[in-house]
């Protein structure tokens, strides 16, 4: 007698209820891959606009440092500052204390705009989809600017200090390496540090520039033809103008705060002790010493070039 066969059993690559296990498995794993993508575009756009922002700003830097931690007596403007830096030490001091932004501003605007799309992505609930209104933007411009000061904070206290370094009579550090060798020395490693509450407090103002990006970039998708490539090229510098606009005082606070005397009992223990003094010696103009927001907006564009 013949064996009868078992009965077959049913496909499960093509039962309606497998089919349908696949499809969602496949829409979470192409959901996974678009934010993984996203995260990782944001820190490639960083790396690239830290590079090219200090190869075409430092400069502007430079002189606007200089400007806010000296007096009038030594430079009566940026033009001046310029011009004097040039003649006295060379065109290659424009570029004094460039080394530890060339390697710390890649990654620092990296984190800044990773942790941003993070911040961003968490606020929208894990999708991407969703549109944030210019104040939850804000909101999350302001994580990103808490989470970079701590990467921050250490690599501009060394760029300031080597920035006014003039002369041989003013030169303390033979490079970065020596500046944040001598700070550890006589502070500890915390020392670095030094600055860190104004680094947080001047960081805090991206939420003025993403929360403006979202206002300019939605009135020229309503108002302009523009690609969505030259939107974010404007939207992006006038955002960052209205951050300088808004954020300079404390930016002056910060970097006196950092040029300060190396010494046990500094002249500016506090941001108020700071912000007393200039008031005191230069009175409200003292806070925009320096302060020519073109110069910063013209090499913040390359944050949204790339």
């Amino acid at each position: 007698m013949a064996s009868t066969p078992p009965p077959a059993l049913p496909s499960l690559a093509t039962g309606p209820m497998s089919q349908n296990m696949v499809a969602q498995s496949k829409r979470a794993l192409e959901t996974g891959d678009k934010k993984n993508q996203k995260k990782f575009h944001g820190f490639i756009a960083g790396v690239t606009s830290g590079v090219t922002k200090l190869a075409v700003g430092h400069p502007f830097d430079t002189v606007k440092v200089r400007m806010q931690t000296s007096g009038s007596d030594r430079f009566r403007g940026p033009l001046h500052c310029l011009m004097e830096t040039i003649r006295k030490e060379g065109p290659r001091a424009l570029y004094k204390g460039a080394t530890p932004p060339l390697i710390g501003w890649a990654f620092m605007d990296s984190v800044m705009l990773g942790s941003l799309s993070n911040y961003k992505l968490m606020l929208q609930g894990g999708d991407p989809t969703v549109k944030l209104t210019p104040f939850w933007s804000g909101v999350a411009g302001i994580g990103a600017g808490v989470t970079v000061s701590f990467i921050a904070a250490p690599i501009e206290h060394v760029k300031a200090r080597l920035q006014v370094q003039y002369d041989a009579k003013t030169k303390l550090y033979a490079g970065p390496i020596d500046c944040a060798r001598q700070l550890i020395r006589n502070n500890g490693v915390t020392g670095l540090w030094k600055g860190l509450v104004a680094t947080l407090w001047f960081r805090s103002y991206f939420f003025m520039w993403w929360a403006s990006y979202e206002i300019y970039a939605d009135q020229m998708r309503a108002r302009t033809h523009m690609s969505e490539a030259a939107i974010n090229f404007w939207a992006g510098g006038f955002g960052a103008t209205t951050f300088w606009v808004f954020s300079f005082p404390t930016d002056v606070v910060k970097n006196k705060i950092m040029t300060q005397p190396d010494v046990k009992n500094p002249p500016f223990p506090t941001m108020y002790s700071c912000a007393k003094n200039i008031y005191a010696t230069t009175g409200l103009k003292g806070f925009y010493r320096g302060n020519e927001c073109i110069q910063k907006t013209k090499y913040f564009f390359v944050y949204f070039v790339h």
